[in-house]
């Protein structure tokens, strides 16, 4: 995979702390809006990145980049992955993948006339230890209850309350707790369960965007609860609770190395992934195997469920009034 990057902020710093160990990925250059601070230089000489563009279509252009990880801002996502598509790159696109689904829709419908792969960088459909949970969840017999809660004080929440609007608690730029934090959670349990029957979220609401919420989510024989959290904190804890055992973690779904299953009268057993790899590790190896395999069925798969969680994520933000730019 011959990779270029849309965008130089905290994620795409993560990304290349660890992209040498990745196999198969050859980073070909890198977009940002410009370099008036040096940013980009600093970043393609740190990492050896061959080449630098202030120029969105100018990276677009090179023959050198078969596919284009956007990690923009959250609103710019839909524009960014649309562009590359139509200059006939492959796409990973850092979650939440579209403010909305009929972008994201648009977006499936140009990858399948271009016969080109679109994927969603989201870090807990790729890790070890959910994998080994997708496998194990069937041991807990008969779902009753499942909890999930992803709370973190953010150091923006401050910045916030003064009323300087940073993207992350934009209405403007498809911001907020949902499709931040909780996002992770909605994905974790989509991807165990499928799509719910019921959506309702519940959520604090300041200058028209959640800082925390509660979603509800209703299966035909259970209830499920997810919580994101940015203007308050608590212990990070999920549970997967069914007659005959429960699952329990007690890290962030997004980054999670283990968790004990406790089925009843029985020992607890420990699961640890521990690998000490990066958290994106995971997903991106995934990916690149998927992309240089020309695995368009898995990767379809993987589309599917991220449409699921997507569709999950926009009906909860109406269910609460929030409303972004371009929502029907």
């Amino acid at each position: 995979m011959k990779l270029g990057i849309a965008g130089a902020g905290n994620i795409v710093a993560e990304f290349l702390s660890f992209k040498d160990e990745v196999k198969g990925l050859e980073l070909q250059g890198i977009y940002a809006r410009n370099n008036r601070d040096g940013k980009l230089d600093k970043l393609c000489s740190q990492y050896h990145i061959a080449e630098k563009y202030t120029n969105y279509d100018e990276m677009l252009r090179s023959d050198q980049i078969d596919t284009v990880y956007v990690a923009v801002v959250n609103d710019m996502h839909y524009e960014f992955c649309k562009k590359a598509l139509e200059a006939g790159k492959h796409v990973i696109c850092e979650k939440p993948f579209t403010a909305n689904t009929k972008q994201l829709e648009e977006l499936c419908q140009i990858a399948e006339e271009k016969h080109l792969m679109l994927l969603e960088a989201i870090t807990v459909m790729y890790m070890p230890y959910y994998r080994e949970i997708q496998e194990q969840v069937a041991l807990l017999g008969k779902i009753k209850i499942v909890e999930c809660n992803y709370s973190q004080y953010s150091s923006r929440y401050d910045a916030f309350k003064r009323g300087e609007i940073l993207p992350a608690f934009d209405v403007k730029r498809a911001g907020g707790a949902l499709m931040d934090l909780n996002i992770y959670n909605v994905h974790f349990v989509t991807g165990l369960f499928g799509k719910p029957q019921e959506v309702h979220y519940y959520a604090n609401i300041e200058k028209e965007i959640d800082v925390s919420g509660m979603l509800i989510l209703t299966y035909p024989s259970f209830q499920c609860v997810c919580i994101g959290a940015k203007d308050c904190a608590a212990p990070v804890v999920s549970n997967i609770q069914g007659d005959a055992g429960c699952i329990h973690l007690e890290q962030p779904t997004n980054a999670c190395t283990a968790f004990q299953k406790i089925i009843n009268k029985q020992a607890t057993e420990n699961y640890d992934f521990d690998e000490n790899r990066h958290r994106m590790y995971y997903e991106f190896v995934k990916i690149t195997e998927l992309i240089d395999g020309e695995n368009y069925e898995e990767v379809g798969k993987r589309l599917a469920h991220s449409r699921i969680a997507l569709n999950v994520l926009v009906e909860a933000r109406k269910s609460a009034g929030i409303i972004f730019s371009g929502d029907e």
